[in-house]
């Protein structure tokens, strides 16, 4: 009687995954999908310094960084779950009714309290539980469900929005004045020169790259994205793994709404407007594979950078109109889904 057949592990289910990919196409073809996030960024940064002085100067690159901040720091977690076969169109709107509850809780509980400080400090923590919670409900629809991630997120992202519009009954929710004054360095505060967003990107960034390529659980999501049911053989708790990635989502969206809520002090129904298409763009355009499987976070950080030069360039030198920032990214998303089809 011929052998049975061993038990396969999650780490062989990776490198099988990894090998199927290296067979597939030459080396030097996955070296150049690395490496064209870096050869764009570098070359766009050559054409806005030829095409405006300004652009080459620190206070821009700053600015740029600082504002590339909370979209990357979504993007991180977008990563994940698009490296696990998902993805999550609701991020805008979860980080708007975040902003917005945040907002509504230190107003109320600054007074009473009496302590203005230990008020943003709770707040703070209420933004990440509130990401996380939002992050597991995706999780278990998606997963316990058996509902598809992208139904599952386009219909919170009507439903978080719509909430954050009746809570602010059609305008908007402002922070006190007080309290603003005492959340602004949260945003505008900078520690070595460098802002205090792009230290917290930085830190985030740093940390969702040794989850991803240093810990089993990163190596289990890769191999979830390249070969869901092979996974499943190698006895990975694919469910739990789809759950946390949600999870880790959900807390990006947290701490980056902390960031953002202190740069105008308010939250209204366009807070966070069309940051899911920007996250993915990231994520995308640093070279992860759309179809799941095969992803970094240094690409995913360097595709938040390259869309934010794209649209500083755009704005120091009006080519085109600031209104079509969206358009631009929608046009690359388009491209570099297409030359990424058939990789897996």
């Amino acid at each position: 009687m011929p052998p049975e057949p061993q038990q396969a592990t999650p780490e062989a289910a990776t490198a099988a995954a990894a090998a199927h990919r290296s067979e597939s196409k030459p080396r030097w073809t996955e070296r150049l999908h690395g490496l064209g996030p870096v050869i764009g960024l570098v070359l766009l940064c050559i054409a806005g310094t030829l095409l405006n002085g300004d652009f080459a100067t620190l206070d821009n690159a700053m600015n740029v960084l600082t504002r590339t901040a909370f979209i990357g720091i979504i993007a991180v977690g977008m990563c994940f779950v698009i490296i696990s076969g998902g993805i999550d169109l609701s991020v805008g709107s979860m980080a708007a009714l975040i902003a917005g509850c945040v907002i509504m809780f230190i107003n109320a509980m600054g007074p009473m309290f009496g302590s203005p400080l230990l008020a943003v400090v709770l707040g703070a923590v209420l933004a990440v539980a509130l990401g996380a919670a939002f992050g597991l409900a995706h999780g278990l629809l998606i997963t316990k469900g058996r509902i598809e991630p992208f139904i599952v997120t386009l219909g919170t992202l009507g439903i978080f929005r719509a909430y954050l519009t009746y809570f602010a009954d059609g305008g908007a929710l402002t922070l006190d004045n007080d309290l603003s004054d005492l959340y602004a360095p949260v945003y505008y505060a900078s520690l070595l020169g460098i802002p205090v967003p792009v230290w917290v990107f930085l830190i985030v960034a740093v940390i969702g790259g040794l989850i991803l390529n240093r810990t089993a659980y990163g190596r289990y999501v890769q191999a979830i994205g390249s070969n869901e049911q092979v996974a499943r053989y190698a006895a990975v708790g694919v469910d739990g793994v789809k759950i946390l990635t949600y999870v880790l989502l959900g807390v990006c969206v947290g701490i980056a709404t902390l960031l953002y809520v202190p740069r105008l002090g308010s939250a209204s129904p366009t807070t966070g407007l069309l940051w899911e298409l920007e996250a993915i763009a990231a994520v995308i355009v640093g070279g992860t594979a759309l179809k799941g499987g095969a992803g970094s976070i240094t690409g995913t950080v360097i595709g938040a950078i390259l869309l934010s030069v794209i649209s500083n360039i755009l704005n120091l030198t009006s080519i085109i109109s600031v209104y079509l920032n969206a358009a631009v990214q929608g046009i690359v998303i388009i491209v570099v889904a297409f030359l990424q089809r058939g990789r897996r």
